[in-house]
């Protein structure tokens, strides 16, 4: 009974430390420090080359390539660039019509997977600057500017952008996933006041032409891989708020489920690449703050269901513990329910559902990263596009 006692404390601590504490404690530390803030733009501003990795996304490549060039930034000084993977429906067609307007494509001619069609886009870059992003998300129109303003500090070499989770119609998205998004916005902003986040956004990212150009093994995050770089060659990663994207959310527990596990698979097999930096005696809050945000959080899981074993067993003797069990299951039962009506979440059961989801997620994704191999060739999550997002 005892060790059940223990193992529900140990749980809980560890949620409390990741999800409170972690931000409790930076915000602490950020209001001793003065870095982080972006820097004043460059005169003139820096090269960039935007590059966008895609894969059969006829449906919305038109609209994201119109994002793209409705961006407020110096024609002479911005080149936008495709790499198609193996694209085998319109998108090189339509990527094709636009080049009277200055949009470029690399097509490649077969399949190689995301990470490994960034690297074949690298001998094409000459910018000083390259900023990431994809299809589906949509940048607000002053997004670059605020990312290439960043860079005028020489310590900073990665700008990531402040995600905005949204619906295809460009209203909030899902509750818990939008909730999640926020939150983490929000430890972001605290990190780069304390000294630099530990990860980028997919979804949006700037970073030197110098640290993108290192080699990366193929199936690893790049976005991620970028912070960690930066920090292992004396720059820093920061967030800038004022670089706002709308991000879109699906609906689907199973699409959303699938693309967790691929995100949480290169995430874990990269930290494991870098796992130098979690020494905190050579990196010092850089490893405290990726031991807090990343590692605490895919340990956490398994804490949890270690915890609702240890649950399991009071509840042979205690009414509280048999109420835990029964809530756990009914959940669970909800949440298998969604998965089969097509993964659709009902509205009442939106932020536990994706609490479940995210879980489960992480469990799954560590056995996969641990039993190595080769992950899964890049298949992009198909949702619709997100409306162009607007200034907060």
């Amino acid at each position: 009974m005892s060790i059940a006692y223990v193992v529900i404390a140990a749980a809980a601590a560890l949620g409390g430390y990741a999800f409170l504490v972690y931000p409790a404690l930076l915000r602490l530390f950020a209001a001793r420090h003065a870095e982080g803030r972006p820097g004043q733009a460059h005169e003139p501003p820096p090269t960039v080359t935007v590059t966008v990795p895609v894969h059969n996304e006829e449906g919305q490549i038109e609209g994201a390539l119109e994002s793209l060039l409705a961006l407020e930034y110096p024609a002479d000084r911005l080149r936008i660039l495709i790499v198609s993977d193996g694209s085998s429906d319109r998108t090189e067609e339509i990527v094709r019509s636009f080049a009277g307007r200055g949009v470029e494509l690399l097509a490649l001619p077969r399949r190689v997977g995301k990470t490994a069609a960034e690297e074949a886009a690298l001998r094409e870059i000459r910018s000083e600057i390259v900023l990431n992003t994809d299809a589906s998300t949509r940048l607000h129109p002053g997004a670059l500017r605020a990312l290439a303003a960043a860079f005028a500090d020489p310590d900073i070499g990665v700008a990531s952008g402040r995600d905005v989770s949204v619906g295809p119609d460009g209203a909030e998205g899902n509750e818990g996933e939008s909730g999640y998004v926020g939150y983490e916005m929000r430890v972001r902003e605290l990190e780069t006041r304390v000294g630099g986040i530990v990860g980028a956004s997919g979804c949006c990212y700037a970073i030197r032409s110098s640290l993108h150009r290192l080699p990366l093994p193929t199936g690893l995050s790049r976005d991620f891989a970028a912070a960690l770089r930066a920090r292992e060659h004396g720059y820093r990663a920061v967030s800038v708020d004022e670089a706002t994207c709308s991000v879109p959310r699906t609906a689907s527990l199973r699409l959303e489920y699938r693309r967790k596990v691929r995100t949480m698979v290169r995430g874990m097999r990269t930290l494991v690449h870098k796992r130098a930096l979690l020494n905190p005696f050579r990196y010092g809050a850089f490893a405290w703050m990726l031991w807090s945000h990343k590692v605490a959080r895919w340990g956490l899981p398994w804490a949890a269901l270690a915890a609702l074993l240890a649950t399991g067993v009071l509840a042979v003797h205690h009414l509280w513990a048999r109420v835990v069990i029964g809530v756990a299951l009914a959940l669970g039962v909800a949440t298998l329910l969604a998965w089969a009506r097509d993964g659709k979440v009902p509205p009442a059961i939106g932020l536990p559902a994706w609490v479940v989801l995210g879980n489960l997620a992480a469990v799954h994704a560590t056995v996969k990263a641990a039993g190595g191999g080769q992950s899964a060739i890049w298949e992009p999550t198909r949702r619709d596009p997100a409306a162009t997002a607007e200034a907060a």
